[in-house]
């Protein structure tokens, strides 16, 4: 059955140039009326002139055909994302999609890296999308239907050095999803993470040339529609690059009760390899099941005693 978007209305952040631009590109040649939101700024997150790169964008999609908009809010403004996502309701009525995907890079080793950069970089992937995703949140709850993609990244879920800042708000852009997928779950709001491995503007210059153009950011964007589809899934870690696609998962082996006596440290120290062994492990379906699985556990203990 082929994916189609038609009449429904999308938002795109960071969509003036590389994977971004692929999406709203993809979203209006299925149908979607898109908000191209572009700030225009360097990949450090500076900004110098504007670049009119959302325009661009925007009017490449009705050349062809579509309809789209530009935006150049910033995600790390909460008022200029209000009145972007104003800007799409005035426009069309509705916005049923929103691809979080404005990011930036400011990469060094932790000890040589500036809190300022920790910060800006925290600012713009979790706060923008925070921002972005709480500006849309009424409306998919009113009309009880939203499609959220947030960009995780393989240097959140498994690391990359030089690179803590941008790790870590990729991670937390996973525990947001997990969160925001139960809280929508009512509202048949879905909420996917996506990890793409594309040669944008964001790795010129740190991959081999070679490398670049396996990774045209174009194969990753059939994760992306599927994520934003109806028949969307929800709670998914969708990974994609070079026409190659995975999932990742965030599990809870079985486990061992280990008691809290004096000596646990050196016995859970002892049973190490047990605790780890990942035999029998888990996708849970909320961060009960943690508690859950340990206080069976305690109670199955205390019953032999």
């Amino acid at each position: 059955m082929s994916i189609d978007f038609k009449d429904r209305v999308a938002i795109v952040t960071g969509a003036g140039g590389g994977l971004g631009r692929q999406h709203a590109l993809a979203l209006a040649a299925r149908g979607a009326r898109v908000v191209v939101n572009d700030l225009g700024g360097a990949r450090d997150g500076s900004i110098g002139a504007p670049s009119g790169a959302a325009e661009a964008v925007a009017a490449e999609i009705r050349a062809a055909g579509g309809q789209a908009i530009a935006n150049g809010a910033s995600v790390t403004d909460y008022d200029a994302v209000q009145a972007m996502v104003r800007q799409a309701v005035d426009a069309w009525g509705r916005v049923d999609i929103l691809v979080n995907n404005a990011g930036i890079l400011r990469d060094k080793s932790f000890a040589k890296m500036a809190l300022d950069d920790f910060r800006l970089v925290m600012e713009v992937h979790l706060m923008g999308a925070v921002h972005c995703t709480k500006a849309v949140w009424p409306l998919m709850t009113e009309q009880k239907y939203g499609r959220i993609v947030m960009t995780t990244s393989s240097s959140g879920l498994y690391g990359n050095f030089g690179q803590a800042n941008y790790g870590a708000a990729k991670m937390a852009l996973v525990g947001l999803m997990q969160t925001l997928s139960i809280e929508g779950a009512k509202h048949d709001i879905r909420v996917n993470c996506l990890a793409p491995t594309a040669a944008t503007r964001m790795t010129e210059g740190l991959l081999p040339e070679a490398v670049l153009q396996a990774l045209k950011p174009e194969a990753v964007v059939p994760a992306m529609l599927v994520l934003a589809s109806t028949d969307a899934p929800s709670r998914t870690i969708l990974c994609a690059g070079a026409g190659t696609f995975e999932a990742a998962h965030i599990t809870l082996t079985d486990g061992v009760w280990i008691g809290t006596h004096a000596d646990a440290p050196e016995r859970l120290a002892a049973r190490l390899a047990e605790v780890t062994e990942r035999a029998g492990e888990i996708v849970p379906q909320s961060g009960s099941a943690q508690g859950t699985n340990e206080v069976g556990k305690a109670a199955a203990r205390l019953a032999k005693t």
